[in-house]
């Protein structure tokens, strides 16, 4: 018995390492595959495989501490465990990749005139997360934040934000599936770090196609759309406003495949979301940048022409 256990002693030293490289590496496989079991995936690769590449790490070093020896498999662990723990950075916002899902390979899509009439700059919104921060999201892989000039004011006054108060229109026909209202606008200038009620005051709207288009941080007590009930395409909703996660009044919108009644946010697949019958790209593009200690908005500025008129500017 002891001499058996003694010749699988190495391969037993080396066992902890296999089972967190291959753990990490069949959820690694899981999340790039899509879908929406990719989501369980994400949020596994950001706690529960950091927290096994830590521990692994950690008990490997102090083994090899106290048996003098096992360098080889020390410095084969730390490079595992630095794998393993990178995601976690996600949490911080550092060393954020796109969501996996491909632009080209997701439908349905979902084409929209803009949710308001009022020239509006991208704040976020494109492919990549160079434009758009929220595309490390599922749900939110092509969402936009638009906002109305001046904005990034850093001011803790709402009627310092162009945006504040600013009428939001649908920006499509279809069925309004939800319409929340209730929530605070929340003071400006510094997030808002709201978890409880994320989206804020929030309309979704049934896409024809298939999904559902949310516009969230609507201003409190604005919203008048009625849930279960049909509403064309530029029929006011409410106002944008300040309310649910949020650091300025903006307007958020975005396309999702499940059904958000009674689903957390992070937990739906997006869509890929376009816009039409406006001065600019189907996708356009966002963008902030830092200058002279603060944030400048970069990305492009948007304004709705209708059909013929925006026809007649692409022409």
């Amino acid at each position: 018995m002891n001499a058996t256990f003694a010749r699988c002693r190495p391969i037993l030293a080396w066992l902890p390492l296999a089972v967190v490289t291959l753990g990490g590496a069949t959820t690694w496989a899981i999340f790039l595959g899509g879908g929406l079991r990719s989501i369980f995936a994400w949020l596994a690769l950001q706690t529960l495989v950091p927290l096994g590449a830590l521990a692994l790490v950690v008990g490997t070093i102090a083994h090899a501490l106290w048996k003098r020896r096992g360098a080889s498999r020390v410095a084969v662990t730390l490079a595992v465990g630095l794998v393993g723990l990178w995601p976690a950075a996600w949490l911080a916002g550092q060393g954020m990749i796109a969501y996996p899902y491909r632009l080209a390979a997701t439908s349905p899509s979902a084409t929209v005139r803009l949710p308001t009439d009022a020239p509006m700059r991208v704040l976020w919104g494109g492919d990549d997360l160079a434009h758009n921060r929220h595309a490390m999201m599922p749900d939110q892989r092509w969402a936009y934040d638009l906002v109305v000039e001046p904005a990034l004011t850093s001011s803790e006054r709402l009627e310092d934000y162009g945006c504040w108060g600013t009428p939001v229109v649908a920006p499509i026909s279809g069925t309004v599936h939800l319409a929340h209202d209730g929530e605070i606008d929340q003071v400006p200038g510094r997030p808002s770090n709201e978890l409880r009620a994320p989206l804020g005051n929030h309309v979704a709207i049934a896409l024809p196609s298939g999904g559902f288009l949310l516009v969230a941080h609507l201003q409190k007590g604005s919203v008048v759309a009625r849930e279960g009930e049909p509403i064309a395409e530029g029929t006011p909703i409410g106002r944008c406003g300040n309310s649910g996660n949020t650091s300025e009044p903006h307007v958020h919108i975005h396309a999702q495949r499940q059904d958000p009644r009674g689903r957390p946010v992070n937990f739906s697949e997006g869509l890929p979301l376009f816009f039409r019958d406006h001065d600019g790209a189907p996708m356009p593009l966002g963008g902030a940048d830092v200058v002279d200690d603060g944030p400048v908005a970069t990305g492009a500025i948007v304004r709705h022409l209708g059909g013929a008129r925006a026809a007649a500017a692409r022409d």
